[in-house]
C-alpha cells in the first residue's frame, strides 16, 4: 500500500486492485480537485425543513403503511409507541407469495419465479430525525432489528441470501425521505457475492489469510473501536468510500450481540456524520456485504463481512461499464486523512 497521505501535484495515476472483489481501480488525480473541495451538488434536502409532511412512515399513519412484520417499542411500551417498526414493502421488487424456485441452475440463462421478500426498516417514528441524529444505542437497535430480520428469513428453507441495504437520497435511490433502510431476501446466492467469496477464497488458498482481516495500514483507517474499524478501502471504486470491519475475523452479520451492535452504532453513526459535514449531506448509500445463509464450514477461513458505505458524488461513464474498472479521482490515502480531520465539534 502506499504510504502516501497526501495529495501533489507530481502524484502518478495509479492502477490497484482489491482483495475482497477483485476489481480494479484506476486512481487518476489529474481529474481531480483537492479532496477537501469534494461536495455533493445534489444534496438531500433536510427533512427538518418539512414542518408537516405527509408520511405514511410517521408515527400516528401505521395504518397507511404495508402490514407491520414486527416492531421494537419505546416509552413506556404502550400501544402508540414504538421506535423502529419492519413492515413489509406496499411496492416490493420480489413476492413471498410466489412458488419458490426449486432448482436454480449455477450457469447459463435461466428463468425462476420471483419469490422473495422485501421489507422496509423504519428506523424512526419522526420524519425530522435522520438515522445519524438518533443515539448511538438506538442506532444499535436499527442493527439489531436488521439481525433480527435476517434471522427469521435464515428460518425460510428457500431463502439463500439476504442484503441489507440504505438508500438516503432520490438520486441514491431514496423514494421516501423518512429516514428508513430496506431488506430483501433472495432465493438464489447473487453472482457479485458469490464472485467475492470465490476471490477472497482465491486469495486465502495463495496466502493462507483473509482479506479484510489482513488490512492493517494506518493510511487508510478513519476510526477505530474494540470491535470494529471504520477504513477508506485500498482501492476504493468510489471517492469517499468507506468500509466499517469487524476487527475480529467472522462470516455472519446476524452474529452480532447487543454490546457489539452499540459499538457498531457508534462508529456508523460518525462516518455518516463526518460525511455529511464534509460532502454536504450527499446522496449515500450502505450495504451490508454478509455470507450466504447456507454457508460451508469450509468457507468460513476466508469470509468476514463488513459494511460499505458509498457517497453518491458523480456518475458512472463508458469507460466503468465496459471494462468493469472504475476510476476514482482522490486516492484513499487521502480520503481517509481528510475525514479523520473532520471536526464535527462546530
Amino acid at each position: 500500500m502506499s504510504s502516501s497521505s497526501s495529495s501533489s501535484p507530481s502524484r502518478s495515476s495509479e492502477i490497484r486492485r482489491d482483495a475482497v472483489f477483485g476489481r480494479c481501480v484506476v486512481f487518476s488525480p489529474a481529474r481531480a480537485r483537492r479532496p477537501s473541495d469534494f461536495r455533493s451538488h445534489s444534496p438531500v434536502s433536510n427533512p427538518n425543513a418539512s414542518s408537516k409532511p405527509s408520511c405514511p412512515f410517521c408515527i400516528g399513519r401505521e395504518d397507511e403503511c404495508a402490514p407491520e412484520i414486527f416492531r421494537i417499542v419505546g416509552g413506556d411500551g404502550g400501544a402508540g409507541e414504538w421506535k423502529i417498526r419492519v413492515i413489509e414493502n406496499l411496492y416490493p421488487a420480489l413476492q413471498r407469495e410466489a412458488e419458490p424456485p426449486k432448482d436454480v441452475p449455477e450457469l447459463g440463462p435461466c428463468k425462476v419465479s420471483g419469490f422473495g421478500f422485501h421489507d422496509v426498516v423504519i428506523e424512526t417514528p419522526y420524519h425530522p430525525i435522520r438515522l445519524w441524529d438518533l443515539p448511538v444505542d438506538e442506532v444499535g437497535e436499527v442493527l439489531l432489528a436488521y439481525k433480527e430480520r435476517i434471522l427469521q428469513l435464515s428460518r425460510h428453507g428457500s431463502v439463500k441470501y439476504v442484503q441489507v441495504f440504505k438508500n438516503h437520497g432520490a438520486s441514491a435511490g431514496a423514494s421516501m425521505t423518512h429516514s428508513h433502510s430496506q431488506i430483501i431476501g433472495l432465493p438464489l446466492v447473487p453472482p457479485s457475492v458469490s464472485a467475492r467469496l470465490n476471490y477472497t477464497k482465491e486469495v486465502f488458498d495463495r496466502t493462507g489469510k483473509c482479506s479484510l482481516c489482513e488490512i492493517q495500514s494506518k493510511d487508510i483507517l478513519i476510526d477505530e473501536t474494540d470491535h470494529f474499524s471504520a477504513i477508506v478501502p485500498f482501492a476504493a471504486t468510489y471517492a469517499f468510500e468507506i468500509w466499517i470491519v469487524p476487527r475480529e475475523h467472522i462470516a455472519d452479520f446476524h452474529e452480532l450481540d447487543h454490546k457489539k451492535a452499540v459499538d457498531l452504532g457508534g462508529l456508523l453513526k460518525l462516518m455518516l456524520q463526518k460525511l455529511s459535514k464534509q460532502l454536504n449531506d450527499p446522496p449515500f448509500n450502505f450495504m451490508i456485504h454478509a455470507a450466504p445463509l447456507e454457508l460451508s464450514a469450509t468457507c468460513l477461513p476466508y469470509t468476514h463481512w463488513f459494511l460499505q458505505i458509498v457517497p453518491q458524488l458523480g456518475v458512472i461513464g463508458g469507460f466503468e461499464i465496459g471494462s468493469g474498472c472504475f476510476i476514482n479521482p482522490v486516492f484513499p490515502e487521502d480520503a481517509a486523512k481528510v475525514l479523520r480531520e473532520v471536526d464535527l465539534s462546530t
